[in-house]
């Protein structure tokens, strides 16, 4: 079992096992407040109106932006830049916090973790959307076909922004999720519902809390942090690329790398 005199208090106030259970279990508990139904609809509102915006654009043509001229990138492509930003502030405070030992990284660590899911997820939507004909997006996705001999083009960012991209969310997801792991299993425990036991049994991969099983945990997680680190610095350069590896002048410089990763961060 974990040692206090050994590795010092885990949580403080004097909080007991249980009292973490509860905390974790009383969300899933609790009957869903009404400012949550209210931001609920307030949400799927926005989400119509997106969903009509998107199909307005698709239907119309990126026209519809004002994108008419060879310079400007328009409206799509500065939302990937801003989402992709978003989604690796969020990991890369989680992991390097976790890296240099700072315990208050627990505070914020699964809501950072998320938003970087979340966000890398909508950042995939816009590039798509920028190509102005979206049925054709596929051709930028590396996958095995029967017409003949069909090669991708390596030189292009576009594709590099998938292979990086892709990368870079899988990497995240699975970070998140192992820190899910414990937590899944407290539920596993205690739920009534046969279902939610099976469910939550197998998302927990068996999960029984020993010292052994924490020690693997911190060990997985440390490695996790420590290949995903290097992809914060690494994606980021390689979606400024979009811009930088392009003839329009002033968008062909050396600089925006670096100065992608350091907006990121700010």
């Amino acid at each position: 079992m974990y040692n206090t005199r050994v590795r010092g208090i885990l949580i403080k106030g004097n909080k007991s096992f249980s009292d973490v259970s509860r905390d974790i279990i009383k969300p899933m508990d609790d009957k869903t407040p009404l400012w949550w139904k209210i931001s609920a609809l307030f949400s799927m509102a926005a989400l119509i109106w997106g969903v009509w915006g998107f199909y307005n654009t698709i239907s119309t043509g990126i026209g519809t932006w004002g994108l008419n001229n060879n310079v400007a990138w328009g409206w799509a492509i500065i939302n990937f830049v801003w989402w992709i930003g978003i989604g690796h502030a969020g990991t890369a405070f989680s992991i390097f916090l976790l890296m240099v030992r700072q315990k208050w990284r627990t505070s914020i660590n699964r809501a950072a973790e998320a938003m970087t899911i979340f966000a890398v997820m909508a950042a995939g939507m816009f590039p798509m959307i920028h190509m102005g004909r979206i049925w054709n997006g596929f051709f930028i996705v590396p996958y095995w076909n029967t017409r003949g001999p069909l090669w991708y083009n390596f030189n292009s960012p576009l594709f590099w922004d998938v292979v990086a991209i892709s990368t870079y969310f899988m990497a995240s997801f699975v970070f998140w999720y192992i820190g899910m792991i414990p937590d899944f299993a407290t539920i596993r425990e205690r739920t009534t519902s046969a279902i939610k036991k099976k469910i939550y049994g197998a998302l927990s991969f068996g999960w029984i809390g020993n010292a052994r099983g924490w020690l693997r945990f911190e060990t997985a997680a440390l490695l996790l942090g420590g290949m995903a680190a290097p992809l914060v610095v690494s994606v980021h350069s390689i979606v400024s690329m979009d811009f930088s590896v392009s003839v329009v002048p002033g968008w062909h410089t050396t600089i925006f790398p670096p100065y992608f990763v350091v907006g990121a961060i700010f």
